[in-house]
């Protein structure tokens, strides 16, 4: 299951089942789960960790050293789960600092030329298109959809099950349950299709789109806003999601202000 033209180094474990196809090379801290797939030329290297399951294609870089001028050295993880798919020359790099990792779920598919940059955060069941960019730092949530081409900056979030229009250039958080789009993007509307192909009933969407308005048409400060999503709005647990999503403090390392809601404060 091994092709002969593989470099394998002979520290690094692999799972039964394993098939590593031509030209791959796997490096010395490397553990790959049961039943991965590697096609051909697959570099996996750092210390770097797939759990069972994982397909990866042509030309895709796992684990590498990051691209963060800050990197000084020490042992920076990159931890993947179960059953992901990525497409032909994905790049996922590994944590900046000492003892850091860069993350990525279970069950996303990851499609051809995306990026995922150092100290990323990625759930579960997640779409990235083609060329979607992370940043550094950016928290991605489950079942989110990151259209083709899109950027994200450092440090954002971007909430469950939300969608990212395509060629989208996102510098502020997008808030879970709600599609944004634009240059720079906008939140737009509830995420109506994703919301119904993931079984959220239909008391919540309306919730989430009567919250939605609020949010995001009234004109409100946030925590008018927010206080006026829990007075009218029956708080189901998305609509709770959404309004303990909002804002944050920002972080040592943060170089800009990302608000979560497009309203003045």
């Amino acid at each position: 299951m091994i092709h002969p033209t593989a470099v394998i180094h002979p520290k690094a474990k692999i799972g039964s089942g394993c098939e590593i196809g031509p030209y791959c090379v796997v490096g010395e801290n490397v553990i790959l789960g049961e039943k991965c797939k590697l096609h051909s030329h697959v570099v996996i290297d750092g210390h770097t960790k797939l759990g069972n399951r994982n397909e990866i294609f042509p030309f895709a870089s796992i684990g590498l050293k990051t691209q963060d001028l800050k990197w000084n050295g020490g042992i920076t993880r990159t931890e993947i789960g179960d059953g992901n798919t990525f497409r032909e020359y994905v790049t996922i790099h590994s944590a900046t600092s000492d003892g850091e990792v860069t993350r990525v779920g279970s069950h996303n598919h990851i499609l051809a030329y995306c990026h995922i940059a150092h100290n990323c955060t990625l759930g579960d069941k997640i779409i990235m298109s083609n060329v979607a960019t992370l940043a550094g730092h950016v928290t991605v949530e489950d079942f989110a959809v990151i259209g083709g081409l899109a950027a994200i900056h450092q440090f954002c979030r971007i909430g469950k099950m939300s969608m990212i229009g395509g060629c989208s250039k996102v510098v502020q958080d997008v808030p879970p349950f709600m599609m944004a789009d634009g240059n720079p993007a906008e939140t737009r509307i509830v995420n109506k299709v994703g919301m119904e192909r993931n079984g959220i009933s239909d008391e919540a969407q309306s919730a989430l789109k009567q919250a939605y308005k609020i949010l995001f048409r009234e004109g409100l400060t946030i925590s008018n806003a927010i206080a006026k999503v829990e007075k009218k709005s029956p708080l189901l647990p998305e609509v709770k999601h959404l309004i303990q999503f909002g804002p944050r403090e920002r972080t040592r390392h943060q170089q800009i202000t990302l608000p979560f809601f497009r309203a003045k404060d």
